[in-house]
């Protein structure tokens, strides 16, 4: 059996002030740096067989968090960065609104995953990009992998790993710092934890942010 966590990156300003954020690679807020220790200490102790992270700072430094904990070296894979978000990257919602209304219209609708953000990646486009990471998953037998990476890549891979249509990337809430867990037995997929925050609480926080 394989179990696979899907832990998403900590607070950056760009979330914190609800703007755009794809492939910019910015630091985590000092909050953000606090639910990247907790996140660590979730998993102290673990027998991982390997971390899986996005070269991105904000989620290095939550797999580097891991690492610590765990003793287990940090693997960068290119295909786990954000979406490429185009010109909306860093616009708040009301500007990304104002300046591209048809896309929201086609974002709001439903071909939303086959719609390319201005000037960057469609959602069918991350997925794509995951088939390797994915067969990597399937292929390690025995053992728990930590992926860390970001809300759009998350989403998609937890509908390639579960086999719905990507469609469905909506109904899966991936708060920041939260912890996803999927057990890979005989073919067989179950979902034990989803968006799990409860590592965060001694950090007293409100729900975590969410991006676009």
């Amino acid at each position: 059996m394989t179990t696979v966590y899907l832990v998403r990156h900590g607070e950056t300003a760009f979330n914190r002030d609800g703007r755009g954020l794809g492939q910019a690679d910015v630091p985590l807020t000092e909050l953000g740096e606090r639910q990247a220790r907790a996140v660590g200490a979730a998993f102290a102790g673990s027998p991982l067989a390997c971390i899986l992270s996005s070269p991105l700072t904000r989620a290095r430094k939550v797999a580097d968090a891991i690492a610590v904990e765990t003793g287990v070296p940090v693997e960068t894979r290119d295909a786990l960065t954000e979406m490429h978000v185009g010109d909306t990257e860093g616009l708040g919602f009301a500007e990304m609104r104002a300046r591209f209304p048809e896309f929201i219209r086609e974002w709001a609708g439903p071909h939303a995953v086959d719609t390319p953000l201005p000037g960057g990646e469609s959602l069918r486009d991350v997925a794509g990009r995951l088939g390797p990471i994915l067969a990597e998953l399937h292929s390690v037998g025995a053992g728990d992998v930590v992926v860390v990476s970001h809300n759009f890549v998350l989403k998609a891979m937890l509908c390639a790993l579960l086999d719905v249509p990507l469609e469905n990337f909506r109904a899966f809430q991936m708060d920041l710092a939260s912890i996803t867990t999927v057990t890979l037995r005989n073919g067989r997929v179950a979902v034990g934890r989803l968006n799990d925050v409860c590592h965060l609480d001694a950090l007293n926080l409100a729900p975590a942010a969410r991006s676009v």
